[in-house]
């Protein structure tokens, strides 16, 4: 009889399946990770509404405003969606901080 062949360590070894790994401080910082993404995403998103109704023809106020008050809701989207990624309510009083852009871009439109 032959002796079994020693197998490299680079390859898998099939008798002895590497386990996989279920860290739940790994998926506390994809979390963090993911949030954060989604939430100053969606606020360069507002940001650049509110720029594009400072920007605009200004004979049109009611376009300028519209563009503020978009970006006010999806502001509330975003702050919305990074508690929804942490599993929480997101009818907080934070939901209010969504509106921060509306209120910029109105005082920048209007004033």
């Amino acid at each position: 009889m032959s002796a079994p062949t020693k197998r490299r360590r680079h390859l898998m070894d099939p008798n002895n399946p590497v386990r996989p790994v279920n860290d739940a401080s790994l998926t506390n910082v994809q979390r963090w990770v993911f949030s954060v993404l989604a939430v100053f995403t969606i606020a360069h998103l507002a940001i650049g509404l509110v720029v594009a109704g400072v920007m605009i023809d200004p004979d049109q106020p009611s376009a300028r405003i519209g563009l503020c008050i978009i970006a006010g809701a999806f502001g509330v989207i975003g702050v919305a969606a990074g508690f929804a990624i942490h599993r929480t309510n997101p009818f907080r009083p934070w939901l209010l901080l969504g509106l921060l852009p509306t209120v910029v871009g109105l005082a920048l439109v209007l004033g």
